[in-house]
């Protein structure tokens, strides 16, 4: 059965996925190495910094486009094709701290029936609450990802101790 939540119970819910979600991607990230982020296990596959390009624009666009409710939000200075200007590991990890600072406080600053509101950012419409929950979630995907191939990594320098060092 499927519990029914009132809404300032669902902001504080949203909010504790958005934490947990952010957090689990902060215990991912850690002490990554540029070499790292470049590595593929095969050449079709990501590799970490794809993945990286792709939460930051989330975190820094495509969520606060849902909190703001306007299809052409993009922060102030931002570029427009950010997965081609080549950011460094240091720049990504920056803009992730700005993303779920713009995101926790985007949550915060959204009211009950903000949340309930349908919008319409080109896709059709959808709730609000539903659209931010689906990208928190697609982050724990991808911290998922990124540990795989940190664990690849892993497993390969036990057998050759120069692998990406």
């Amino acid at each position: 059965m499927i519990q029914r939540y009132e809404m300032s119970e669902k902001k504080e819910m949203l909010k504790l996925v958005a934490e947990n979600a952010m957090g689990r991607c902060d215990r991912a990230f850690k002490d990554l190495t540029e070499k790292e982020i470049e590595w593929r296990p095969v050449p079709e596959s990501n590799n970490i910094k794809w993945i990286l390009i792709h939460l930051s624009q989330q975190w820094n666009v495509g969520i606060p486009r849902m909190i703001k409710a306007n299809p052409n939000y993009k922060p102030a200075g931002w570029p427009d094709d950010y997965a081609n200007s080549n950011p460094t590991l240091q720049m990504v990890m920056s803009d992730l701290e700005r993303g779920k600072a713009a995101v926790l406080s985007g949550i915060d600053s959204l009211s009950p029936a903000d949340l309930d509101a349908e919008i319409d950012l080109g896709r059709g419409k959808r709730k609000r609450l539903t659209m931010i929950l689906t990208y928190l979630l697609e982050a724990v995907h991808h911290e998922g990802q990124v540990a795989a191939l940190r664990g690849d990594i892993t497993r390969r320098r036990e057998k050759d101790k120069t692998f990406l060092v």
